[in-house]
């Protein structure tokens, strides 16, 4: 697992994976009340997942305005998830920043899957690579879309 810090800036925006930065009432606030996602997702389980994955935060000067998080082994394999930046921030270039930065990270060079899901981000996305799956029908899911309703 990582344990160094890997930190990008462009001009008054900062990415950085330090956890110590993360604002959970931010990430927590945008998953349960904003995404599509993760509607209803208890603080616990966010931050159970914040524990579990490689954390990407964006800020400017010291307010996180955007997030986003892999689950990966480092080795071979990422799948992004719960990306984000605040609505106040958006068509600024952020999110286009946030990709730059993880794809750029040393510790993730010999991946050779990287998988996510989206609704409505398939023109980012394919600015940075990301295609269809050529064959779906080899991929499977287990998938409750209610648990956090229940």
């Amino acid at each position: 697992m990582t344990t160094a810090i890997f930190t990008t800036t462009e001009g008054e925006y900062t990415v950085s994976t330090d956890k110590s930065r993360l604002d959970i009432g931010v990430i927590h606030g945008f998953l349960a009340n904003e995404s599509y996602w993760a509607k209803d997702i208890p603080v616990s389980v966010v931050q159970k997942t914040l524990a579990g994955s490689l954390c990407f935060g964006i800020y400017h000067q010291d307010r996180q305005i955007g997030f986003a998080r892999l689950i990966t082994d480092y080795a071979a394999f990422a799948y992004l998830a719960d990306v984000f930046i605040i609505q106040e921030y958006r068509g600024k270039g952020l999110s286009k920043l946030l990709m730059r930065t993880i794809l750029a990270h040393p510790e993730l060079q010999t991946l050779r899957r990287w998988l996510l899901v989206t609704a409505d981000a398939h023109a980012l996305y394919s600015q940075f690579g990301f295609t269809p799956i050529p064959n779906p029908e080899k991929f499977m899911q287990l998938h409750n879309p209610d648990v956090y309703t229940k």
